[in-house]
């Protein structure tokens, strides 16, 4: 298994320390098996997509622009 170092806020790092018993470690590495198996799962549903780039930039505009609209932000 290969080691990765992390740096935390301080504040973190406190918090880590209050509570020993913890592994951090597993932790960290749930979370990352986490993040990993979504873009794991996204870029297999992307690679199936013909949507370009350019398709996805209209869609989050006019999704936006719907979001400002129901909230009163444009007419």
């Amino acid at each position: 298994m290969t080691n990765v170092t992390l740096a935390v806020p301080e504040d973190l790092h406190q918090i880590m320390q209050k509570h020993k018993d913890i592994r951090w470690s597993e932790v960290a590495r749930q979370a990352m098996w986490e993040k990993a198996r979504k873009i794991e799962l996204m870029d297999r549903l992307l690679a199936k997509s013909e949507l370009t780039e350019e398709d996805a930039e209209r869609i989050g505009h006019k999704i936006k622009h719907g979001m400002a609209k129901k909230y009163g932000l444009v007419r």
